[in-house]
């Protein structure tokens, strides 16, 4: 199947154009879609001939072209209407009359410039439609985010993505304004039902089945948490679906000298203990490394749990009831990759038992709250009683 995008370096344009090739490679799956794709890209910098010769093969067009911030205002209907309008031309010229879809907005809906050029395209798709007989997809969409939005032009997300993460300010006239949704690796899984003839309608307009709506207000609140969790080693609730998606595009658009942040390293002459991710209700992941023959632990826990990987080194966990004096060992090591679990009413200590240092990956059931450890010292081995001397 041969396949044109229009618009096809643009935000939408830019994720379809890398899944289709995916899909093509073999890189990705999709169940409707058969990697037996050639594509054409079409963009403002591709020479306007070439148009002509992807429509006279294309087998099926995404029409993605379009501008929404031009610097003259005739520029909406010249780009929106009169691209759609030669465009479809061609096609209806061509024998294949190809599936057309186009990407328009729910601002089709309004009274200005922008809306009025989108409103224009659509009826052209329309009346092509009738003319051929070929399918049209006409979809309005809303607001779209995701990785490689372009803050200030094409995504009020990507503004305050790229200005929170750049320590910029950001300007919020009306919190409690509302925003409709639509993430890009939705569209583009919309887009490819469309591609094969099954996508989502919704009257006489085919729609994004997942959508999500927050407040400007909700919006640039879970910004700058996602900015502070660095501080407080927190991740946000990626079980909400917007908030996993609002993660992903805020930590894409983060400056390429800030990927990498510091942890306070607790040092001591045994080695170091390193907080890296704490959760409300996860837990918390740490790092730990042990210097050669050093012992650590010897307590217990009530409910907290917690499990133990050694990555490198080799060592020795060992565990001992509260109420018993029979030990159990567990013989670790960054060869073997083994989880240890540690329950709870076990007291529990790790020793390295190597010459080089000893690193454990370490979950517990729950951040430590100095307020309330749940921690108790009690050895391992238990204590030799002391003879009498006769």
């Amino acid at each position: 199947m041969k396949v044109l995008v229009t618009g096809s370096g643009g935000f939408l344009g830019k994720n379809l154009c890398v899944q289709l090739e995916n899909i093509r490679l073999g890189k990705a799956r999709h169940p409707l879609v058969s990697p037996d794709l050639e594509l054409f890209r079409y963009d403002i910098d591709t020479p306007p001939e070439l148009l002509e010769n992807y429509a006279r093969t294309a087998d099926f067009v995404f029409h993605l072209a379009g501008v929404n911030r031009p610097t003259d205002p005739a520029d909406y209907m010249k780009v929106n209407r009169d691209l759609t309008d030669r465009l479809l031309d061609l096609l209806e010229r061509s024998a294949s009359h190809a599936p057309v879809m186009i990407s328009s907005s729910i601002q089709a809906e309004l009274d200005n410039p922008y809306g009025a050029s989108k409103r224009a395209g659509e009826e052209l798709m329309f009346d092509y439609a009738r003319r051929t007989g070929a399918p049209v997809y006409v979809y309005r969409f809303p607001n779209l985010f995701g990785k490689w939005s372009r803050p200030n032009y094409n995504s009020a997300v990507a503004t305050f993505c790229h200005h929170i993460a750049s320590d910029l300010p950001i300007t919020v006239r009306d919190p409690a304004a509302t925003l409709t949704l639509a993430y890009i690796d939705d569209v583009v899984d919309e887009l490819l039902r469309a591609l094969a003839g099954k996508p989502t309608r919704s009257g006489g307009y085919c729609a994004v089945p997942v959508v999500h709506r927050a407040t400007l207000g909700e919006i640039t609140a879970a910004l700058y948490s996602f900015k502070e969790s660095r501080a407080t080693r927190t991740v946000p609730d990626l079980s909400d679906p917007f908030t996993a998606k609002l993660y992903a595009t805020y930590l894409s658009f983060l400056p390429t000298d800030a990927f990498a942040y510091p942890l306070k390293m607790n040092v001591d002459e045994r080695g170091s203990f390193t907080e890296m991710i704490r959760t409300a209700d996860r837990g918390q992941v740490s790092v730990n490394i042990s210097k050669p023959h050093i012992t650590k632990g010897n307590h217990w826990h009530h409910t907290k749990n917690e499990k133990f990987l050694v990555v490198s080194g080799t060592g020795v966990i060992r565990f001992r009831p509260i109420d018993s004096n029979e030990v159990t060992e567990y013989y670790v090591g960054g060869d073997d990759l083994r989880v240890v679990d540690i329950p709870p009413g076990y007291t529990h200590n790790i020793e390295n038992l190597g010459e080089s240092d000893m690193v454990t990956v370490m979950w517990a059931s729950e951040p430590f709250d100095p307020e309330k450890p749940d921690t108790f010292f009690l050895p391992v081995q238990p204590e030799k009683p002391t003879e009498t001397p006769k």
